[in-house]
């Protein structure tokens, strides 16, 4: 799990005006929240938070006002639609040894049996709990092989050390769907009558 060293500001102006001024000097407003305390309002370096949050469920330490250390991980991150640049972002104060919930992406690796079956992704991230400073990156589930009509369910998953599931383990996370025949041109449907001249 790698960690993330930010030096961010706490901020007392508010409202979409304020925003505006933060973003146009390349900085994010943000709001930590967690462990019963205050909603505490800053502002985080635009393009070091941006390189961060490429990595999922990324563990952040923020020095704020150069007066020392909180852990953060993201909660919710709002971008533009058009532009992609970040708008706002949600920390959730977190301390080392808790436990935590997030989701974790699921990789696939491996191929499918013949047949031109297809893979659903039921869910593409697994919820889990897990240390606050040690949640894994992803889970990779091996497809190799599966048929039609096969499924892999949340308990089926190999989880990495120190994480357990936080949804029921009779789950379904991925299924082979059965590829779907194409209809040959000039066929009638069953039950459909063909008109005669």
């Amino acid at each position: 799990m790698s960690e993330v060293k930010l030096a961010v500001e706490t901020r007392t102006e508010f409202g979409k005006g304020a925003a505006r001024r933060i973003r146009r000097d390349n900085k994010v407003p943000g709001v930590l929240y967690g462990h019963g305390s205050q909603p505490l309002h800053l502002t985080l370096p635009g393009h070091e938070l941006l390189l961060a949050l490429r990595t999922p469920n990324v563990l952040i330490s923020l020095d704020i006002d150069g007066k020392g250390n909180e852990l953060a991980i993201p909660k919710a991150v709002q971008r533009d639609a058009l532009k992609g640049f970040l708008e706002h972002v949600d920390l959730l104060l977190v301390k080392r040894g808790e436990k935590v919930t997030v989701e974790i992406p699921v990789h696939t690796e491996g191929e499918l049996a013949p047949g031109g079956n297809l893979l659903e992704h039921v869910l593409v991230a697994l919820p889990v709990e897990a240390e606050a400073t040690h949640i894994p990156q992803s889970v990779t589930v091996s497809v190799e092989g599966l048929a039609a009509g096969a499924a892999v369910h949340a308990k089926d998953i190999v989880l990495p050390s120190g994480a357990t599931l936080a949804v029921d383990e009779d789950a379904v996370v991925l299924q082979v769907l059965a590829a779907q025949a194409e209809e040959a041109p000039g066929e009638a449907a069953e039950g459909e009558e063909t008109a005669e001249a």
